[in-house]
Parts: structure tokens; C-alpha cells; sequence
């Protein structure tokens, strides 16, 4: 049987290390990210871990420890994350044929042919050579399965002795190892099933391992069966290269304050859905179906409250951002009603499917044939090359007084020309 090998490499405190390669300052000091309008503590820095302060906090809770330990609060900056994650992966696909981008700042790398090297001095050229080149701490965990390199990458991140790297392919004391994890910790193991296997004796990953086959594929499916051979060092879940195309794309987010009017609905949707059919162009895919959603806010027990849907089909699968605006639009003035304040509107774009499988109109004009697909593509390089908002659409508006809170946003460090870090003699 052939012997498997994977590395999981996981980027230490993302956001904050993020932040902290072009604001030296904030290193050794307790850093929060901020979620959307800048409502609860959404990542943190082991320094603010350390103060107690967890995540899903609001700062007003904390406001006492964040006066008195100078705690520094950062909006979330997705487009220097997004560019940082970018630079990590293709970093990380020097070290293998084979990558498999798992989140933002997760990625699987398959290492089947290193056999005749030292893996644990491999993992620690990876880890050294992503930090060199982009300023992001890593950790790598290194197993004969991905739900064991999910593990190790955990124990190599937690306990410092190892340097980052820690590597179970030999490890002479795998089942000791394993009775450590909670079985929670398991990668696909979920909340519901940890408790179904805790009432049946089952506390760590060790015990899961040993658990009946039978049993657990009665109990948790094949997946879950999937996951038991995986503790035992048998490979059922390979690396992922031929990726399926996404099957929604939702673009939306909660507005910065409470917004009544038609027009300022108009606009913030408009923002969304260019964004959401900006990121079909981006994946090489089409799509025909979207659907609009309006609400309230429904924590304000003393307003009214309304939430609706409703979505609509584009003829010729599509990724001309006019296409979709027009139906958009149509949605919105029929889901509108006067008199609430408006928490979010938000797109879905849905039947999405790779160009290469879009089906031909003999009455209407396919949008890869035609200039739609001309124009779009310029607009696109245009705003690559200069400013994501070098052009848009007059629909979004000039004030955008609806845009979510980002009080304490850092620059696009690596994105916007305008605001590319400055060096001083």
C-alpha cells in the first residue's frame, strides 16, 4: 500500500500577524480585529487572549481592560488579508505539486514522494520560508492522514517546545498522543456528535480510533467512518485539486447604521451584486439565478420588524454585471415596503457553473461570444491594475452614507497604490 504524507500549514493569528508585518508597533501588544460595523472581537493576539478578553466580545464589555492594558483595536481589513492569504498559498505551492487551499489561512500540502527527506526539517524550511517571504508566523502538522495533520498542526501551534513543526508520520507514540485531544477537537466531529460520543464513553481521539466500525458508521455515517480510519493512519480524504464550482455566491453586509429609503437600498445593493458577479469573472464561471433579500433588524424587539426574499432567473447563463443589476433592481422596488429601518439587503447568485459547460441560446446571444464579456473583462483589468474603484457603477452612489462602520481600518497596505507603506531614511 502506497504510504501517505500531508502537511497542514495554518497561519498563527491570521488577522493580527496580518496587521502586524506593516505596523511593527503592534508586535508583543494585545491586538483585536474587529467584525462588520465594528461590533465584537472577531480575531485576537495571544497577548489579548492572555488578558481573558475572547472572541464574540464587544469592546463596551471589556472597556476597562482595554483603557488599562492599551489594547489596539483594528477594523477588518479584507482586502490586505485576502492579498496576504494570496502571497501565503502561492508560497506554500513551491514546497508541493500538489495544494490543496483549505480557508484562508489553512492549506493541505501533499508531500507523497518526500519520503527521502527529514519531513520535521522540511516542515521547518516551509514554516522558515513563508515567514521570510511574507511576514506571516505558521505552524505545520505533519501525518500519514489529513484528520492527523489537522491534529498535529493543533499541537504544534499550542505547545512551543516544538517549534511550530511537529510531525506524527514516525512518531513512536501516536496513541499517547491522541489521548490528549478531546474528541471535539477532531477534525469533522461537530458539536452534535461530540456529544453523542461523550455519553457513550468516547472523550478523545485515542477512544474514537478504537470505537466499533460498525457502530460508528450506524451512528455518524461514512463520513464518520472516514474519520476513524483517518485516527488510524488509513488516507480516505485526498488532497482536493479539481475543485467543483462554488454553488452560491452571497454578497451582502449589515449597514453602518438604520437605512429607510428606497434609494440608499438602491445603492448598497448595487455595491453588493457588482461584487458578487465581479467574483464570478474571477472563478471563470456563469450563473443564472439570483435572489435578493431585505430585513429589519430583529434584536430591536420595539421596531417593526420585515424580512422578505425573492429571486429571479437571467435567460442565458451569465456573467455581465448589468444582466444581474436589472433583475436586482426589479426584486428590490418589489420587495419594498416603506416605514422600516433596514438592517442589511444582500444578493445570492446561484445555478453556477463553470464557462466552459455554458449552454448555448439559438435565440439570445451567449455572453462569451458576444462584447458583454469584452467590456467586462477591460473593466476588470482596468480596476486591478489601479484601484478596485477606479470604475463602478453609478448606481452605487458618491456618498454611500449606508456603508458599514470601519472606524479603525489600517490602510490596504498591498493593494492601493495610495496607501503603499513609506520608507524614510
Amino acid at each position: 500500500m502506497k504510504k501517505e504524507s500531508f502537511a497542514l500549514v495554518d497561519c498563527n493569528n491570521f488577522y493580527v500577524s496580518c496587521e502586524r508585518v506593516f505596523q511593527p508597533a503592534l508586535r508583543g501588544k494585545p491586538v483585536g480585529i474587529l467584525s462588520n460595523n465594528d461590533g465584537i472581537i472577531v480575531a485576537a493576539s495571544e497577548e489579548l487572549k492572555a488578558l481573558n478578553i475572547k472572541r464574540g466580545t464587544a469592546p463596551f464589555q471589556v472597556k476597562h481592560l482595554l483603557e488599562k492594558f492599551e489594547v489596539k483595536l483594528l477594523s477588518s481589513n479584507y482586502a490586505l488579508y485576502g492579498d496576504m492569504s494570496a502571497r501565503v498559498m502561492k508560497t506554500l505551492a513551491k514546497f508541493t505539486p500538489n495544494l490543496e487551499v483549505y480557508s484562508i489561512d489553512e492549506a493541505f500540502l501533499s508531500l507523497n514522494g518526500f519520503e527521502h527527506l527529514n519531513l520535521t526539517d522540511y516542515g521547518n524550511k516551509i514554516k522558515i520560508t513563508v515567514e521570510k517571504w511574507t511576514g506571516i508566523p505558521v505552524s505545520v502538522g505533519i501525518a500519514p492522514t489529513k484528520t492527523l495533520a489537522k491534529l498535529a498542526g493543533v499541537i504544534a501551534k499550542k505547545y512551543k517546545k516544538f517549534g511550530g513543526v511537529f510531525d506524527l508520520t514516525a512518531h513512536p507514540k501516536i496513541d499517547k498522543v491522541l489521548q490528549y485531544v478531546p474528541v471535539e477537537k477532531v477534525w469533522g466531529i461537530g458539536h452534535r456528535y461530540a456529544k453523542m460520543l461523550r455519553k457513550h464513553g468516547i472523550e478523545n481521539a485515542f477512544q474514537l480510533s478504537r470505537a466499533s466500525e460498525k457502530w460508528i458508521q450506524k451512528r455518524m455515517t461514512i463520513m464518520g467512518l472516514r474519520t476513524v480510519k483517518e485516527l488510524n493512519g488509513i488516507s480516505c480524504i485526498d488532497i482536493d485539486l479539481d475543485l467543483e464550482p462554488r454553488k452560491q455566491i452571497v454578497s451582502s453586509k449589515s449597514f453602518g447604521r438604520p437605512v429607510k429609503e428606497l434609494q440608499e437600498l438602491k445603492e448598497a445593493l448595487v455595491s453588493y451584486c457588482s461584487r458578487a458577479v465581479q467574483k464570478l469573472r474571477e472563478q471563470n464561471l456563469v450563473a443564472s439565478q439570483i435572489m435578493v433579500y431585505l430585513t429589519t433588524n430583529r434584536f430591536r424587539k420595539n421596531e417593526p420588524q420585515y424580512a422578505n426574499f425573492a429571486s429571479a432567473r437571467i435567460p442565458v447563463p451569465s456573467a455581465y454585471t448589468p444582466d444581474f443589476l436589472h433583475e436586482a433592481n426589479r426584486l428590490l422596488n418589489h420587495l419594498y415596503r416603506a416605514g422600516y429601518n433596514y438592517k442589511k439587503v444582500g444578493v445570492m447568485i446561484s445555478d453556477i457553473m463553470a464557462q466552459k459547460f455554458a449552454p448555448l441560446d439559438f435565440f439570445a446571444p451567449c455572453y462569451l461570444d458576444d462584447r458583454r464579456k469584452i467590456v467586462m473583462d477591460i473593466l476588470d483589468r482596468i480596476n486591478l491594475k489601479f484601484d478596485t474603484k477606479a470604475l463602478f457603477y453609478a448606481g452605487i452612489g458618491k456618498e454611500q452614507h449606508w456603508k458599514m462602520r470601519r472606524e479603525m481600518l489600517s490602510p490596504r497596505f498591498t493593494t492601493n497604490w495610495n496607501e503603499i507603506p513609506i520608507t524614510k531614511d
